[in-house]
């Protein structure tokens, strides 16, 4: 067994973003119980392109023993995780998870102050079809699933006019997310994405996820962000 550079992750300091496990080219990275985890030295080139994508400072390369890199492992595990069955319909048929757009002025209600500016259904990114008709010519607003909650006028302030997605970059499964993004990035034409996420370090990944789509569907979008803060604060826009 040679000694060579290696990913090392600290479990303590890891919040399970996903971001490193997204920009691994190799699949040497994946979020299992909530956290990073090395799942074959075999996979791990030692290069370090997971380094800069962890907020939390958790990832370092170390030089210590271990398997060698092995290119042809790596073909076979990716080729193996790209034949894992994709997204499937939910096994109830809910009729909720057909593609429905509708005008705002329908969501009116004399009961309260505020009204809905809701425009599409669903908005879960996990149930969008990638050829909704409400995605092609949309101004898209992908936002973490929080916001909402902390946000007391994001209706207002952020969805009016706007086709909304909805995700969570920690619990939920990012490589589907990545794959669905990019799909609804190449299929449609957007005319802008404003994404909203919180401060808090792991929620930083919808971004991540985001710019990797783009790239990975050759697009150039105008793209806009905006930071939440648990107290419901506009932290930083950009």
């Amino acid at each position: 067994m040679e000694t060579r550079k290696v990913i090392k992750i600290d479990e303590e300091k890891c919040d399970g973003c996903g971001q490193c496990a997204t920009r691994c080219a190799e699949g040497a990275i994946e979020i299992i119980n909530g956290k990073a985890k090395l799942v074959s030295e075999t996979y791990c080139d030692g290069l370090g392109a997971c380094l800069g994508d962890c907020p939390m400072g958790a990832l370092t390369i170390e030089d210590r023993p271990a398997e060698g890199f092995d290119p042809q492992a790596v073909h076979k595990h990716l080729a193996h995780r790209a034949e894992k069955p994709k997204e499937k319909e939910l096994p109830c048929g809910c009729p909720g998870t057909m593609a429905r757009s509708f005008d705002p002025a329908g969501n009116r209600n004399t009961d309260v102050e505020l009204n809905s500016e809701i425009r599409n259904w669903p908005i879960q990114l996990k149930l969008v079809p990638t050829t909704a008709p409400y995605l092609n010519n949309a101004k898209l607003l992908i936002s973490a699933d929080c916001v909402p909650f902390a946000f007391a006028d994001f209706h207002r302030r952020f969805l009016k006019d706007r086709v909304l997605l909805i995700g969570c970059p920690k619990l939920d499964d990012s490589e589907l997310y990545l794959q669905k993004l990019t799909e609804i990035f190449r299929r449609n034409d957007i005319q802008s994405i404003e994404v909203l996420y919180m401060e808090v370090p792991c929620c930083f990944g919808l971004l991540r996820l985001v710019t990797l789509a783009l790239d990975e569907a050759g697009k150039s979008i105008p793209l806009n962000t905006v930071k939440i803060g648990i107290h419901g604060d506009i932290c930083q826009m950009e």
